[in-house]
């Protein structure tokens, strides 16, 4: 383990995860800090009992805030960020490792694999993809209520291994998230001064989002699952244009 790394996760109601990954997460770092936004289960007691510090702050649907919020109380030069349900394989630990003791200033980006549903998808909207993560504190912030992601002049370097995602274990919570998420990209584009057009936004777009996953990314090669994932893509991509334009209205 390293002992100029934090890595942050951000928690609530999350018991069923949270002793795997702050085990997964001293595999490579000494410190783990959990911002806990108010969870009502034993995640705060099992975290603490496995060796973690957590800090809380209350949950006002901005990510990027929360993650910035942890910023505050990293106490190392490197710091890393987990979800809950993402464990590091062994060939990303080791270069994490390599990296940090290489000193090199970066945005370092973990490939991750997507497990739902009980399966590892290759294809489609629950395909891989890549997160950026990791890198010396005081030289990025994050930004963006929803999918947020890291501003900084620093460049962007991929590392070997993976991350494993293990996120929806039903289509009820695949479907929840969605509409949680659907309405965090309204709130966030309404709050840029952004508009709904009727043919660009909710017809034109959820199509391209349909044919994007469909047939650009392969979720045809996922068969029935892939179908219903891709359509439901296009849903989500026409509630939230639905959505910011009834904000505008009102």
């Amino acid at each position: 383990m390293n002992n100029n790394l934090t890595v942050v996760v951000l928690t609530k109601n999350e018991e069923k995860n949270i002793v795997a990954v702050v085990q997964n997460a001293k595999q490579v770092a000494a410190e783990v800090l959990i911002v806990d936004s108010g969870s009502t289960d034993k995640t705060v007691q099992l975290a603490e009992e496995n060796g973690a510090r957590v800090v809380y702050r209350d949950w006002d649907n901005d990510f990027a805030a929360q993650r910035n919020f942890a910023l505050q109380h990293v106490k190392t030069e490197w710091v890393l960020y987990l979800d809950a349900d993402e464990r590091m394989n062994d060939e990303l630990i080791n270069d994490i490792q390599e990296k940090i003791s290489s000193h090199k200033a970066a945005l370092y980006r973990f490939v991750r694999h997507n497990n739902a549903f009980g399966k590892e998808f290759h294809y489609g909207v629950l395909g891989p993809d890549s997160v950026v993560r990791l890198f010396p504190v005081g030289q990025a912030k994050w930004e963006g209520k929803v999918h947020e992601g890291l501003s900084s002049k620093l460049e962007i370097v991929t590392l070997k291994g993976h991350l494993s995602h293990y996120t929806y274990s039903s289509f009820e919570e695949y479907l929840d998230k969605m509409n949680k998420y659907s309405s965090l990209g309204a709130v966030d584009r309404n709050l840029r001064g952004k508009k709904c057009s009727v043919i660009g936004d909710l017809i034109l777009r959820p199509l391209f989002a349909f044919f994007k996953m469909y047939i650009l990314k392969g979720g045809f090669l996922e068969g029935w699952l892939g179908l219903v994932l891709c359509l439901n893509y296009a849903n989500y991509t026409l509630n939230k244009y639905v959505k910011l334009k009834m904000m505008g209205e009102n």
